[in-house]
């Protein structure tokens, strides 16, 4: 059994590395990943879109070349637990999803998927051993063109230093920066 370029037991240690522990959702994440990856083309250039912030982000930045960083994987928060690799020029791909149907036949997966025991009260044991078994069975797979919001890059554009704060800003977000003009909260100083 291969997850991209690794066995399970390699990827569930680079998992546990990078995420801090062997994540069940990373895990998850990396089949989803590999199940993509065989319904794409073997050569281009792919861009990734999250639809959640939690665990799956980690899995397409430890076995694509996106990450945030880079701008090639965006995260949108639409609270699904599913990935979309696709081309960045045309925005055609692949996503994959988990298929909640698909998890009846996994009842600790089910269980920690949708969260109906607490973490303490799961049998982690059990989990690994369904995760592991049912690989990327329990996903779904449907051909995607994304949005145009997301194929279109905008250039940086120019840098100002805010009036206000006197740091660097991209002067396309008006005269103050975001922080400085109240539309984008980040925090309260402390006194």
């Amino acid at each position: 059994m291969k997850i991209r370029n690794y066995t399970f037991e390699e990827f569930v240690k680079r998992v546990k590395e990078f995420h801090g522990y062997e994540a069940p959702g990373v895990i998850i994440g990396g089949f989803m990943v590999d199940l993509a990856y065989h319904h794409l083309p073997k050569e281009g250039l792919f861009d990734a879109l999250s639809e959640t912030p939690k665990c799956l982000p980690d899995a397409i930045q430890l076995l694509t070349p996106c990450t945030v960083g880079n701008g090639w994987l965006t995260v949108v928060n639409v609270g699904r637990y599913a990935l979309t690799l696709y081309d960045k020029e045309s925005g055609k791909g692949v996503r994959v999803f988990v298929d909640t149907e698909k998890l009846e036949a996994w009842p600790e997966l089910k269980t920690w998927f949708f969260k109906l025991k607490t973490k303490k009260e799961q049998d982690a044991d059990l989990l690994s051993t369904q995760i592991r078994e049912a690989g990327s069975g329990i996903c779904g797979v449907r051909k995607v063109e994304v949005a145009e919001r997301f194929i279109k890059r905008r250039p940086r554009g120019s840098l100002a230093v805010c009036p206000k704060c006197r740091e660097g800003y991209p002067l396309d977000d008006g005269p103050l920066c975001l922080a400085c003009s109240g539309k984008e909260l980040l925090y309260f100083p402390s006194k």
